[in-house]
């Protein structure tokens, strides 16, 4: 296919092209470039089409394609004639293709910019957003090979095809002539046409991963003849947690007599089920696994759960058997998890899906739960059912998913999923890796203005079977850039799973000011200074004493939460060693009703060894579905955490489902049932989890405002973009010289002081004379590069007698001439000098960094980063988000810098690499930063040749 021989291409197959997708109904496809091996699947994807979208496409009867046709529709020169097709099962399913044309409609070639294109979707698979998957990338061939526009024309009566046009967003035009409408679109993306995109996307993406967690049928592969063994363990998993759907045992080795196992049906093949299978759960052998993933997308399977081992983790024979395992799947349509996992949950009494290896089903709730190692997953699910023991009281999961290996599924889908899952209200996530980071960071920013999406990261060393790019950025930058998207970034599973549990109990915090209260006056003062720690605003403990009554709590409780200067309350109890102590359940009720009557502040218990009292306040009200809103406190109970179910619970009335304005920023209301108060072991554990609960709040403030990107309208891109690809037909990858990035960033506004080069001291005295004195004589060589502090730069020089004094005494202290690379430079205004970077991690994505010049700051690190684009409000957090930023703003006196226009230089720094992807690093330094205005005085960029798909193209799936 990739090297037909008779083809008269001029140019090699794009396998770049190539991608799977995801399609509307959460099935897939994929698109790929159509060549002359083609002939036979044009021909038979063609007498499957009706008459009727034969007529469409050509404007006459044609039941069939003559030869010339199918010659003309299968060679393709890949520049001024494009053909692409969508496939499943290695068959056409729709074709697209494009034929450039000139100014009179008649064929052409370059510089020609426009193209004519055409669509044809088989029948049976309309409606499935084929052709907008297509039109997306074809689209983005045609940029590729320097087509603006694209024109087609559709019979009026074609009004699926009209709005496939019409819906994509492109700035078009639209006229009616000779019985035809004819469309123009221009094919630059716009604000528009990204949303539609990112639209889709995500409700493809969340109907995909609806198909794994919801089906209505599951066949498990691989169950034992005998009691034992994972398949076997999986099927009685499933039964025994009440799955709603249809259930199938199925392993090729069962006797032909054999009607069922464990109750429930058995068959030799998935071929043999007469009814459709949503769901298969795979826990054959590896060797075996192909052979049963044929079988499921011949029976029209739409998702597969993975649980083999063998594969990428185990070295790399087992990667590329784990590539050819997503392949083959993607071929049939199917969505993977797995391999290598541990299974997926689904606790909704409309579903009860325990396809995994977890004994039972979880306790359902509004947590969403992700995890790509399955030993994390065990311990996470441990860890929330415990919690009904003596923690912080019964929780509940949504639904689960760990994915193993994550070679198809991974967390983006899942996040797309519980964007707008209404059963979801906090998402809770493992990730060892981070497979699309650049994706992820847009899916979170999206997702954490609806609900709190709460990450721990692994080591960042990527297990076996995790393909990930490495990232070059420190540890702490790629929290920070998390932190910027909205993500609650904590470092153990014991933090993520308090902050969890605190953003799925309690509102949001309006700020950081902390009222604490407790009977313990030591208790109260660890928990004050931990607040100082994790930079809240904590007043001084109320200490109740060791005799307080439940009623003194209330009370308490009830005075701080009315408190107007009280954004959150932190209340500390130790047991009380005398006569007539108050209950468990006593103190656990006072605690509840004075909160209840201020729902809009969050309240968090610290408690020493009272597993009584923390069973007491689950007891109260809980995340799991509750009983009616009339229901007295009293009569809610919980199961205890080491009570293990033998039979479903019959299902309790579900609580309200959560508000479907995803496009609010502001916190949720409470919802109409009692709040459970999470109480924690230790002080520490509370406040930080508080803690997290006060940035998060912060940020959903601030995204309700999320600033703009600017434009400048002295920014000239179209001349940027042009002296960019003429630099980089020198080469894959390179560091622009001096002059090159002047007139680089000149483009774009920002302006280099000219440092001219002095090589002898008649070399500088000459420079000298060409800029101006006072001038400044530097040595460029790059240990001495930016390094004042060594001695290789001298300021101020106001004649040429000090000139070629400075230039003795650095030739003298530190070589010869060609070792130093002397230039000399005009002087700037006396300011604060500052560094900003720009960098593409192949991990993180573009981001811009910004800090104070000097060995200081490099050692303790002292450098802010913001995900690019970055917009006005981005970039005046950024300038003040170091440590070191009140030298900026008058420090002991000093005078304030211009850092308005140091916000402006960000901002276009940021546009260049956002505007064009070949940019893949910027540093200016130092930079210079004035009471009025700044000065630039170097610079250095790097190019290299753009990835061929990145976020901002088609949708597509991970290569494999």
């Amino acid at each position: 296919m990739q090297n037909p021989a008779d083809r008269q291409d001029r140019h090699e197959y794009p396998a770049h092209w190539e991608a799977d997708v995801v399609l509307r109904d959460g099935g897939t496809a994929r698109i790929r470039p159509i060549t002359v091996d083609d002939a036979d699947r044009l021909v038979s994807f063609y007498e499957q089409v009706s008459n009727e979208s034969k007529y469409y496409r050509f404007f006459a009867p044609y039941p069939r394609l003559s030869a010339k046709d199918v010659h003309r529709f299968t060679h393709h020169d890949f520049v001024d004639r494009v053909g692409l097709a969508a496939t499943i099962g290695g068959e056409f399913i729709a074709t697209v293709r494009y034929d450039r044309i000139g100014a009179d409609g008649a064929p052409a070639a370059g510089p020609a910019d426009e193209a004519e294109v055409a669509f044809l979707v088989q029948d049976a698979h309309q409606g499935r957003g084929v052709a907008s998957a297509l039109l997306e990338h074809i689209a983005a061939v045609a940029r590729e090979r320097g087509i603006r526009r694209f024109a087609a024309e559709v019979l009026p009566a074609n009004t699926k095809m009209i709005k496939v046009f019409t819906d994509a967003g492109y700035t078009q035009k639209r006229s009616f002539e000779d019985g035809v409408v004819r469309l123009e679109l221009d094919l630059e993306p716009t604000d528009r046409s990204l949303a539609v995109q990112r639209a889709r996307e995500q409700r493809a993406e969340a109907r995909s991963v609806r198909r794994l967690l919801a089906p209505r049928s599951v066949a498990v592969l691989g169950v034992g003849r005998t009691p034992g063994g994972v398949g076997r363990g999986v099927l009685g998993n499933i039964r025994d947690a009440g799955f709603t759907g249809s259930l199938y045992a199925v392993n090729t080795a069962f006797p032909e007599e054999l009607q069922q196992v464990d109750g429930v049906p058995a068959y030799r093949s998935v071929r043999d089920i007469a009814d459709p299978v949503d769901l298969a759960v795979v826990a054959v052998p590896a060797e075996q696994v192909t052979e049963a993933v044929t079988d499921c997308g011949e029976h029209g399977v739409q998702g597969l759960v993975v649980l083999s081992a063998g594969y990428a983790e185990s070295g790399p024979e087992g990667r590329e058997r784990q590539r050819a395992l997503v392949r083959h799947a993607r071929t049939y349509g199917m969505r993977l998890v797995g391999p290598n996992a541990f299974g997926v949950i689904n606790t909704s009494p409309e579903v009860r899906l325990n396809a995994s290896l977890a004994p039972e089903l979880p306790r359902p709730g509004r947590i969403g739960l992700f995890a790509q190692s399955g030993a994390i997953g065990i311990a996470l699910l441990s860890r929330l059912h415990r919690r009904g023991g003596g923690v912080t009281g019964v929780t509940g999961v949504s639904t689960f998913v760990s994915s193993g290996n994550r070679a198809d599924v991974s967390g983006n889908d899942l996040i797309q999923y519980w964007y707008d899952d209404p059963d979801t209200d906090v998402v809770l996530m493992y990730l060892e890796t981070i497979g699309n980071p650049r994706k992820f960071t847009r899916l979170a920013r999206r997702t954490a203005v609806a609900k709190p999406l709460v990450v721990v990261q692994g080591a960042g060393t990527a297990p076996q079977g995790h393909a990930v790019r490495a990232t070059r950025l420190p540890r702490a930058t790629v929290s920070a850039l998390l932190r910027q998207a909205g993500v609650v970034r904590v470092d153990t599973i014991t933090e993520l799973v308090d902050t969890g549990l605190l953003l799925a109990r309690q509102p949001l915090p309006a700020g950081p000011r902390v009222a604490i209260l407790g009977n313990s006056e030591s208790l109260g003062l660890l928990t004050y200074d931990r607040c100082l720690a994790e930079g809240l605003r904590p007043e001084r403990p109320l200490d109740l004493t060791t005799g307080a009554t439940a009623q003194d709590f209330h009370r308490a409780l009830s005075r701080a939460l009315a408190d107007d200067t009280c954004d959150a309350v932190v209340v500390t109890a130790l047991p009380a060693i005398r006569e007539g102590p108050p209950g468990d359940a006593e103190l656990a009720e006072a605690l509840r009703s004075a909160a209840a009557a201020a729902p809009a502040k969050p309240v968090l218990v610290v408690h020493v060894e009272l597993g009584g009292l923390a069973e007491a306040l689950s007891a109260a009200a809980g995340t799991a579905p509750q009983a009616g809103p009339h229901t007295p406190a009293d009569e809610v109970r919980t199961t205890p955490a080491d009570e293990v179910r033998t039979t479903p619970p019959a299902p309790a009335q579900e609580p309200p489902a959560a508000p479907r304005d995803r496009e609010s920023t502001a916190p949720e209301a409470p919802r109409e049932r009692s709040r459970l108060i999470p109480a924690y072991p230790a002080a520490e554990r509370a406040v930080r989890a508080l803690a997290e609960a006060v940035k998060y709040a912060q940020w959903r403030r601030e995204a309700a405002e999320p600033g703009k990107v600017p434009e400048y309208e002295d920014i000239d891109e179209k001349g940027a973009a042009e002296l960019i690809d003429g630099l980089l037909t020198r080469g894959q990858g390179l560091t622009l010289d001096k002059e090159q990035t002047r007139e680089l960033l000149g483009r774009y506004g920002i302006h280099v002081r000219r440092a001219l080069s002095a090589p002898t001291p008649d070399a500088a005295a000459e420079a000298a004379r060409s800029l101006g004195y006072p001038v400044a004589l530097k040595a460029t060589a790059p240990h001495l590069r930016h390094r004042a502090d060594l001695g290789g730069v001298r300021l101020d020089l106001a004649d040429e007698e000090q000139l070629r004094r400075a230039y003795t005494e650095l030739t003298e202290l530190f070589g010869k001439p060609a070792e130093l690379r002397p230039v000399v430079q005009a002087m700037a205004p006396r300011g604060v000098d500052t560094v900003v970077r720009a960098v593409i991690d192949p991990a993180a994505g573009a981001a811009l960094s910004f800090g104070l010049a000097g060995a200081a700051s490099q050692l303790l690190g002292d450098t802010a980063h913001r995900l690019i684009p970055v917009t006005d409000r981005d970039a005046t957090s950024l300038v003040r988000a170091i440590r070191t930023a009140p030298l900026l703003f008058g420090w002991r006196g000093s005078a304030p810098v211009d850092t308005p226009a140091l916000e402006e230089l960000l901002l276009r720094v940021s546009r260049l690499v956002d505007d064009h992807p070949e940019v893949v690093a910027v540093t200016l330094e130092p930079v210079v930063v004035a009471p009025h205005g700044l000065s630039v005085l170097d610079a250095t960029v790097g190019l290299a040749p753009p990835p061929a798909r990145d976020d901002l193209g088609p949708r597509t799936l991970p290569a494999y």
